[in-house]
């Protein structure tokens, strides 16, 4: 007699919702160890036939797309980042670390939306939601930020079926649910904040948002690896993935798009956190800058591109002669494999010996500098702390650093060097080519000496170039 056929267990990543027919230690999709755990039985495929449509196709043309327009939230740097503002049915999850500010934004985005109404125009109504607070600690921050308005409604839930309840009841056109992996269904299985759960919660938000054109913004928790907590499948089922940015001991947050179906992805949003919320700010690289009146030995001023935005910002660096047997590198703000690797080629390329120096290195304004670009003043900086000659204050260097010690070409030049001249800086080292790869013309009036915006732009091929170039100008 043959044997029945029967289904065989599935074992399931409690992190990214991985399957797999056999249990394993190791989820083969994330990687984490310890969440792969027995779920139900595979259920064989159905065949699906065909049904009634929800509306019928049409030409592409005929497409309205009048409701799809962008409305401004109130903060400019927000509207930024999303491509001039939130859209009608669109759903966006904003992730970032605890405390770093997310439920402050949101509130006073709640706040600004739910007051749009008051100059004549349509009433809009926002339902804020909240499941890790209760509405009096909420209303106790929206007292400090100035968020109170008529139009603006508070509900402290953790059940979907609430939830929904409240929408059919206040009518929302934004509704925030901070956060989603608080808020559960009891028609599924599951845990809140589990893989099963966060589906489920999920897809029913978005089908609302897209039936009664609602936005919804939805807040993620992240993992300790900075990753957006929870299944994968979260990110590709919203339109919008914002991640919030900060140091927790500095005043300024940033806020950038790792995916937008209505606008770019290489826009950065900056605010100023205090104690009366976020305000925007359109000029932020005076905050990596320190205003002194003599320069010192040790500093270095460069331009930082955060997606298509200049940042000037300021290296700072101490050498001092070490008594250890292993001297100390120690840095904050920069990649601690890059300065090594620069120390390195200031080491062997330029003769500058750092085997019984300590090296300190940090930015100011406690901004992360992650680009290569970086190197050229990462160098200049060290060097001169190490000789004690200060370099000008009106000097900027920017540039990539080989290991043969060549200066390496980096991209957006002309918007680097036009954000510096704005500043007020006066002379400028780039690597040799740099302008030949910008947008617009430029007359070159000598090749090593170009008038730039006001600017002295002195192009250099390696660092031992950049150095000579660097300690000599006025």
């Amino acid at each position: 007699m043959s044997k029945a056929k029967t289904a065989k267990a599935a074992y399931r990543c409690s992190e990214c919702g991985w399957q797999t027919s056999k249990w394993v230690g190791r989820c083969g999709e994330c990687q984490t160890w310890g969440t792969v755990t027995e779920a139900a039985s595979a259920t064989p495929a159905r065949v699906v036939s065909a049904g009634p449509v929800s509306s019928p196709a049409r030409p592409i043309g005929q497409v309205d797309v009048r409701s799809s327009q962008t409305k401004a939230t109130g903060l400019d740097e927000l509207d930024r980042v999303l491509g001039g503002g939130i859209v009608p049915g669109a759903v966006l999850l904003l992730a970032g670390e605890p405390g770093i500010g997310k439920s402050t934004l949101l509130l006073e985005v709640a706040a600004l939306a739910s007051s749009t109404g008051k100059d004549g125009a349509e009433e809009q109504r926002v339902l804020y939601v909240t499941g890790e607070e209760s509405a009096e600690q909420v209303r106790l921050r929206a007292d400090r930020v100035g968020a109170i308005t008529d139009t603006l409604y508070l509900a402290a839930e953790t059940e979907l079926s609430a939830i929904l309840g409240h929408v059919d009841t206040v009518g929302p056109s934004l509704l925030v649910v901070d956060s989603i992996q608080t808020v559960g269904t009891s028609e599924v299985d599951g845990a809140p904040g589990g893989v099963t759960q966060i589906r489920e919660v999920a897809a029913n938000l978005i089908r609302v948002a897209k039936e009664r054109g609602v936005t919804v913004v939805l807040v993620g928790h992240v993992t300790k690896d900075g990753a957006i907590a929870g299944p994968r499948l979260l990110e590709h089922l919203v339109d919008v993935v914002l991640y919030f940015e900060g140091d927790r001991h500095s005043r300024l947050r940033m806020i950038r798009a790792v995916k937008n179906r209505y606008g770019p992805t290489d826009e950065l949003g900056c605010f100023d956190l205090s104690e009366v919320g976020i305000v925007g700010l359109p000029d932020p690289s005076g905050l990596f800058l320190t205003r002194r009146e003599e320069p010192v030995p040790g500093t270095c001023v460069t331009v930082t591109l955060e997606g298509r935005r200049p940042l000037v910002a300021e290296v700072q660096s101490l050498v001092a002669k070490s008594h250890l047997p292993s001297p100390r590198r120690a840095t904050s703000g920069l990649d601690t494999s890059r300065v090594a690797m620069v120390l390195a080629v200031l080491t062997q390329r330029c003769k500058i010996s750092m085997h019984e120096q300590d090296v300190y290195v940090s930015t100011v304004g406690g901004v992360r500098l992650s680009e290569t670009s970086v190197d050229l003043a990462l160098a200049l900086a060290v060097a001169g702390s190490t000789v004690e000659q200060a370099l000008s204050s009106s000097l900027i260097a920017l540039g990539e650093v080989g290991l043969a010690g060549e200066a390496r070409i980096v991209p957006g030049v002309q918007r680097r060097l036009a954000e510096a001249a704005r500043l007020g800086f006066k002379h400028a080292v780039i690597p040799r080519g740099s302008l030949e790869l910008t947008d617009g013309p430029l007359r070159r009036a000598d090749p090593q000496l170009t008038s730039y915006e006001g600017m002295k732009v002195m192009e250099v091929d390696s660092l031992q170039q950049a150095l000579q170039v660097a300690f000599t100008a006025p």
